[in-house]
């Protein structure tokens, strides 16, 4: 994880709470969103600010476990386990070892065709039309990757009890705008609009992480943000 070249010239402006959140995002969403480009952005100094501010906020301990255990999809073991050091040297110890606090669920392979169930209609409604297009493309890619989305992504990490689905993706649209891949951040622009969020919650995520991007990211996300706003979902 990156530290101290952008991260100390910016702390003040990225990295320190910032006062209040963008209408119509309520304050807790605002800074687990925060949270989640602060990760991808892999500044450990920004991420250690956001976490402190995250809870000063009054986000949940639990809201921000689950962000961190999604965050594997989508930057990986490598920062997500600097996260996850990060955030325990704040929150201290899980309250009972192996277990999410308050609603966490064990991971156990017997669970798997509950798993597939559940990500199935998870991944169902995040990318609603384009679900069976989805699967097609999965499929032509690599035969395993089906059920690694699926079972693996949505059902075991995705669709778990502790975090609503619609802040899931929110979370997720600002965690790959900042890496700027453009084509799963029109899926997840979409997701999050098939998951609940209103196009006004997904603009306040753009303006709120607006500082995170570089300019090429910056024009990329509004380019696909301009393309979904014209789209059916």
């Amino acid at each position: 994880m990156r530290q101290g070249r952008r991260g100390a010239r910016n702390m003040t402006k990225r990295g320190a709470p910032e006062s209040g959140a963008p209408a119509p995002l309520d304050v807790v969403t605002a800074a687990l969103v925060r949270v989640a480009a602060a990760l991808a952005e892999g500044e450990l100094g920004v991420l250690q600010d956001r976490l402190a501010a995250a809870r000063s906020a009054g986000v949940p301990d639990l809201w921000v476990e689950e962000l961190l255990l999604q965050s594997l999809l989508v930057v990986g073991y490598p920062l997500t386990l600097v996260a996850f050091a990060a955030w325990r040297e704040l929150a201290g110890p899980l309250p009972v070892a192996g277990n999410g606090e308050g609603g966490g669920e064990e991971l156990a392979h017997e669970e798997w065709t509950s798993w597939a169930k559940r990500g199935a209609v998870v991944c169902a409604e995040v990318y609603g039309r384009a679900y069976h297009k989805l699967l097609l493309n999965l499929r032509a890619l690599h035969p395993a990757l089906e059920d690694l989305v699926l079972v693996d992504a949505y059902g075991k990490l995705i669709g778990r009890p502790g975090l609503d689905l619609k802040r899931r993706e929110l979370c997720t649209v600002a965690a790959i705008a900042v890496l700027g891949t453009a084509r799963q951040l029109h899926s997840h622009l979409r997701g999050a609009l098939n998951s609940g969020a209103t196009r006004a919650e997904v603009e306040a995520v753009l303006e709120l992480i607006d500082a995170d991007l570089d300019p090429a990211h910056r024009r990329s996300a509004r380019e696909q943000w301009e393309d979904v706003k014209g789209r059916k979902l």
